[in-house]
């Protein structure tokens, strides 16, 4: 009975006995129970069991973790030609992730069955890809029959360093690993045969291997498979199938999906409509670092809608979608500094962020930053660099850049006022921009750059207002005033007037009061008059403030009110307009007896003129 109970015994603690039991207490989920028997098996020096001591270790499963013993054990494993073993430690190399404890499913690159968190290098370092020593491992793997491994090193070729990448040989191993029914083989193979495909069916053989890919539940594979579902790729379009993808992709941990899901939320596509839902998955994506959906956060915030607008959130957003260089952010933020929503007013700080913008393409912020420039709220740097911009894009043909280089000559921004030369970039953009039409109508009208012609000028500055240009139609009806360059036509002026001030124009306001009070071929009307002079005055014109403050000193159109008079007046004398002196002096002094606020208010200006 004894031998018995010994031999049994010695059967039940033999390494494979051991081993078993620990692998049947992982399933059980009772890792700590099980580390003892995997380290006694490993010291033995059985490959598996040290493969499964490597990954307790570096997943922290049932022991503390410690990515250094995870790779001393991985190694052991590894040299001794354990497969996973391999290409386990070739995507270590690969990652280089720093920390320890298991990741997320988001996989993107991660080409191992393995999900592994562990730093290479000291603890607490973020460990850089080591493409040499991954490679190395990866071969041993591939060529030893491993799929896992066949697929990890067609990722080291398609998207290592250049010395490393051989596409074809890539295709080839992913070919392999996808034949085995290796997910990651199976997507990397997609990626390879939709990079070719040229045709329908070709779309379709690729899209059948990231189904099975997506089946086997890698994110990277779900989230592509929607965009092809999207699309109608290679399966048939189907919005709501997408989403689904999406949704699923996006509770892995895959950021870019998020950001998919949360946009099919916000506008209830293949989804049921939430706007709250959409902001959550966005701020996830965004969280994670993926600048679009940072931008789009940014987005909700600052335009309302379905959220209660928070400029100050908007900002946040803006700016973390703007320092991970998102162009159309970094614009966003800067306006909102140059206006002052949700962020101090700061044109300096709104100068920084169209810079960043336009060096990053967008056309938009170089003219914001001009603006500011034109303004002098920006620095004779950005003066000299957005002159460049517009150089460049006028010496390649482009009538818009060739206008604002134009600009640049005739104001001396960023380079020494040229008016030869304005002139020269303003007549080429004038044949398809409205606003050099104009400007090189009034360089000729003035001999600026080139010699006086105000028959041209004329032609020009019609051709502008014909095309719907407040500043060019005021101009016209100028001319038409005056008879400069053609014949005199007040009635045609009026009407010009007219159709520039009703769209807002203070200028063309002052000037209706100026022709309704006489003095021009058209019917004297000095209440409509003093109604337009009004208009001007309150919007900050201050030749109309002196001429409203006349109308009603003198009472011209009826009504006589000396105090508001005296009030315009001084605004008018307030903007520099010396001519108001004698019409002050003119005026009764204010009665001394009435109390300061008793002067009649006047409606506050809301603009210049």
């Amino acid at each position: 009975m004894a031998g018995l109970i010994e031999k049994v015994t010695g059967w039940a603690s033999s390494p494979s006995a051991r081993l078993r039991r620990a692998q049947r207490l992982i399933e059980e989920g009772r890792r700590a129970e099980a580390f003892p028997l995997l380290a006694a098996v490993a010291r033995t020096g059985n490959p598996q069991a040290e493969f499964l001591v490597a990954r307790a270790y570096l997943e922290g499963g049932g022991v503390p973790p410690s990515a250094a013993e995870g790779v001393r054990w991985l190694e052991r494993a590894a040299n001794r030609g354990y497969l996973e073993a391999q290409s386990m430690l070739a995507a270590l190399y690969v990652h280089g992730v720093a920390g320890a404890g298991g990741t997320s499913e988001a996989d993107a690159s991660a080409l191992s069955a393995s999900r592994p968190a562990a730093a290479l290098f000291t603890a607490g370092e973020q460990a850089k890809p080591d493409f040499e020593r991954a490679v190395g491992w990866a071969r041993r793997s591939a060529e030893g029959g491993s799929a896992d491994g066949q697929a990890l090193l067609a990722y080291i070729l398609t998207s290592g360093p250049d010395s490393l990448r051989d596409l074809d040989q890539a295709e080839e191993l992913y070919r392999k690993s996808a034949a085995a029914d290796c997910p990651q083989g199976c997507l990397g193979y997609a990626l390879a045969l939709l990079r070719k495909a040229r045709t329908p069916e070709e779309q379709k053989a690729a899209a059948e291997y990231m189904v099975r890919a997506a089946t086997a539940g890698l994110a990277t594979a779900q989230y592509l498979l929607g965009v092809l579902t999207e699309q109608g790729h290679g399966v048939a379009a189907d919005v709501s199938a997408a989403t689904e993808l999406y949704r699923q992709a996006a509770e892995k941990g895959l950021r870019a999906a998020q950001a998919r899901y949360g946009l099919a939320l916000l506008e209830g596509r293949g989804v049921e409509k939430s706007p709250q839902d959409g902001e959550s998955w966005l701020r996830r994506a965004a969280l994670q670092g993926d600048p679009e959906a940072a931008a789009l956060v940014g987005d909700l915030y600052s335009r309302g809608g379905s959220l209660p607008p928070n400029h100050a959130e908007a900002a946040m957003w803006y700016r973390r979608a703007a320092e991970a260089g998102h162009k159309v952010a970094a614009r966003s933020l800067g306006l909102m500094h140059m206006t002052g929503a949700g962020v101090p007013r700061d044109p300096t700080e709104a100068a920084h962020w169209f810079r960043v913008s336009a060096e990053a393409g967008d056309t938009h912020s170089r003219f914001d930053l001009a603006a500011l420039v034109l303004h002098g709220d920006a620095t004779p740097e950005d003066s000299t660099r957005t002159r460049e911009w517009f150089e460049q894009e006028a010496t390649a043909g482009d009538l818009v850049g060739a206008y604002n280089y134009g600009i640049c000559l005739a104001q001396g921004v960023g380079v020494e006022r040229d008016d030869r030369q304005a002139a020269h970039w303003l007549r080429r953009a004038a044949e398809g921009v409205v606003n050099a039409q104009y400007w090189y109508g009034r360089m000729l009208m003035e001999g600026r750059g080139v010699e006086a012609n105000a028959e041209e000028g004329r032609a020009w500055i019609s051709r502008a207002a014909t095309a719907g240009m407040l500043d060019a139609i005021v101009g016209l009806a100028e001319l038409l005033v005056s008879g400069r360059g053609g014949p005199k036509d007040h009635a045609e002026a009026l009407a010009l007037f007219q159709r520039a001030a009703n769209h807002g124009h203070v200028g063309a306001m002052f000037a209706l009061g100026a022709m309704y009070g006489g003095g021009h071929d058209i019917p004297w009307d000095r209440p409509l008059a003093q109604r337009w002079f009004r208009a001007a005055a309150e919007r900050g014109h201050g030749h109309a403030q002196m001429m409203l403050g006349r109308y009603l000193a003198r009472g011209l159109a009826g009504d006589r009110d000396i105090e508001e008079a005296r009030a315009w007046l001084l605004r008018a004398q307030a903007q520099g307009i010396a001519d108001v002196q004698g019409d002050l002096a003119a005026l009764p002094p204010p009665d001394p007896s009435a109390e300061p606020s008793a002067e009649k208010p006047v409606r506050a200006a809301t603009g210049t003129g």
